[in-house]
C-alpha cells in the first residue's frame, strides 16, 4: 500500500516538476489529436484567474460558514491513509502547481482500487513562497487533514508562486508536528515533499534531524527532486527519503504531464453534472458546499476533458463523501439522524415534508445517484481499457510510460500490506 501511494503521488509531482522545467525553458506546448480519437495530450501550465487571499468565499462562491462541522468519526474496521503533500511554490514552480491540479483525481482513483477501500485524509502545505510568514520559515499549512476532496482541489487552484527561500527541513517539521496525525499504528502516514533547490538550506532545522524525528512517530517521508539526477544537490534529496523509510524519485526534465483523452470523457462529464442534482444541501455548509462542488467541476473541465472525466470517476466512488453538507451522504453515517436536523437547515423543498416524506426523498436521491454511479463505473472500465491500449502504443513508440511502472509498484506493495486488486473484467465494445 505504501508504494502504491508513493508511486501515485510521485506521478503527480514528477510530471509536475517536468512541466515547471519546461516552463523555465520556454518550450512550446505540444498538441495532439482530438478527444474522439483518443489522443495523448501533453498539458502545459495554464494560469488560473487570480484567487482571493482567503481560503473560502470569492470566485462566485457564497461566504464560507463560520462553523465547520467536525470530521466524520473513525469507525471500527476503517483503513485510514493520511497523506501530507508539501509543494515548493517558489517562483519557478508554477508547473508543479498546475500538474498537481491535473493529477489530484488520478491519485484518488488509484487509491480507490485498493480493497478494502481506504479512507483518505489529505493535507496540503506550501513552502519557499515569499508571501508566507517569514517567522514560520516561509511555510504555510494551506489545509489540514481533510476528507473533503473538493476543498483540497479548491486550495490547489488558489495557490500562486512567489519568491523565495526553500527550507525543506522547516516544511517537514511543520508537517510532522503541526498536523493532527492519527495516533493509531494501523494508519498509513505519509509525507511527500517536492522541490527543485537544495534540501540543505535550512540552517535552523537540519532535514536529517527532522526526518529521524518524523519516522520515529511512524510517519514516512518521500522526496521528489525536480531536476537532474546528476546534479550536486540530488543526493541530499535522496537522503531525505532514506532517513524516513520513504521513496525517492527524480524527474527527467524532458518528461511532461500526459493525459489520454477518450471517446468516453464527454459522457462521464455529463454524468458528473447529473450526479450533482442528487445532492441535498443542508445546514450551515450546504450552500457553500454545493457551489464549491460545481466550481471544482469547472476547474477540472478547464484543464482538459480527460481530467474532468477522472473527477467524475472520483465522484462516483466511495472515497468522495460530503456528509458535512449533503443529506444523502450524511444519512449513511451511523451516528447521523435526520430527525435531528432543524427544519430551517433543510432545503426549501423539504421543509413542509413530514419526516417519512423527508426520508423517502433522501432514499429517492440515493437511488438516483447509485444508478448514475453504476453508469460511471461501466464507462470508467471502458475508459481504462482504452487508456491502457493508448499507453502501450506510446511505449511501443519509444515514449516512457511512467504510469505502467506505477501500476506495477502499486500492486506489488499493496499486497504486502494486505490490500488486494482485482483486474478489471473485459467489457463489450460500445461501438465508440
Amino acid at each position: 500500500m505504501t508504494r502504491m501511494i508513493l508511486s501515485t503521488v510521485a506521478c503527480m509531482t514528477l510530471a509536475a516538476a517536468a512541466m515547471a522545467q519546461q516552463q523555465r525553458q520556454q518550450q512550446a506546448p505540444q498538441t495532439g489529436q482530438t478527444a474522439q480519437q483518443g489522443a495523448q495530450q501533453l498539458l502545459t501550465p495554464q494560469q488560473p484567474p487570480a484567487p482571493p487571499p482567503q481560503p473560502a468565499g470569492g470566485n462566485g462562491l457564497p461566504a464560507a460558514p463560520a462553523i465547520i462541522p467536525p470530521p466524520r468519526p473513525i469507525e471500527a474496521g476503517d483503513r485510514i491513509v493520511e497523506l501530507a503533500i508539501c509543494l515548493d511554490t517558489s517562483g519557478s514552480m508554477e508547473g508543479l502547481i498546475n500538474a498537481a491540479r491535473v493529477k489530484l483525481w488520478e491519485i484518488v482513483n488509484d487509491l480507490a482500487l485498493a480493497k478494502p477501500t481506504p479512507r483518505l485524509r489529505v493535507a496540503l502545505l506550501t513552502y519557499g513562497n515569499d508571501g508566507h510568514n517569514a517567522e514560520n520559515g516561509w511555510v504555510n499549512i494551506d489545509i489540514g487533514f481533510t476528507e473533503d476532496l473538493d476543498m483540497v482541489s479548491k486550495q490547489l487552484f488558489a495557490l500562486t508562486t512567489n519568491g523565495g527561500t526553500e527550507l525543506v527541513g522547516r516544511v517537514l517539521k511543520s508537517a510532522g508536528e503541526r498536523l493532527d496525525w492519527n495516533a493509531s499504528d494501523d494508519v498509513l502516514k505519509l509525507i511527500v515533499v517536492a522541490g527543485n533547490e537544495s534540501a540543505d538550506q535550512d540552517t535552523t532545522f537540519n532535514f536529517r534531524d527532522v526526518c529521524k524525528a518524523t519516522i520515529s512517530k511512524g510517519v514516512m517521508i518521500n522526496s521528489i527532486y525536480c531536476g537532474n539526477l546528476a546534479d550536486d544537490i540530488a543526493p541530499a534529496w535522496k537522503e531525505v527519503s532514506m532517513l524516513a523509510d520513504g521513496h525517492f524519485a527524480c524527474i527527467d526534465q524532458n518528461n511532461g504531464t500526459i493525459t489520454i483523452a477518450t471517446p468516453f470523457d464527454e459522457e462521464l462529464v455529463s454524468l458528473s453534472a447529473a450526479m450533482n442534482t442528487t445532492y441535498i444541501a443542508y445546514g450551515a455548509q450546504g450552500e457553500w458546499g454545493t457551489a464549491n462542488q460545481k466550481e471544482q467541476d469547472a476547474n477540472a473541465s478547464g484543464i482538459a476533458p480527460a481530467v474532468a472525466a477522472q473527477r467524475a470517476v472520483t465522484k462516483g466512488g466511495t472515497m468522495y463523501c460530503n456528509a458535512q453538507w449533503d443529506l444523502v451522504d450524511a444519512c449513511k453515517q451511523k451516528e447521523f439522524k435526520i430527525e435531528d436536523v432543524k427544519t430551517e437547515d433543510l432545503p426549501e423543498n423539504m421543509r413542509a415534508m413530514t419526516m417519512e416524506q423527508r426520508k423517502a426523498y433522501v432514499a429517492e436521491m440515493d437511488k438516483k445517484r447509485a444508478d448514475i454511479n453504476t453508469k460511471v463505473a461501466d464507462l470508467n472500465a471502458k475508459r481504462g481499457q482504452y487508456v491502457e491500449a493508448e499507453m502501450k502504443k506510446m511505449a511501443e513508440a519509444g515514449d516512457k510510460s511512467f504510469d505502467a511502472a506505477i501500476r506495477t509498484a502499486i500492486r506489488a506493495q499493496a499486497a504486502s500490506k494486505g490490500f488486494k486488486f482485482e483486474e478489471p473484467k473485459p467489457v463489450a465494445s460500445s461501438g465508440k
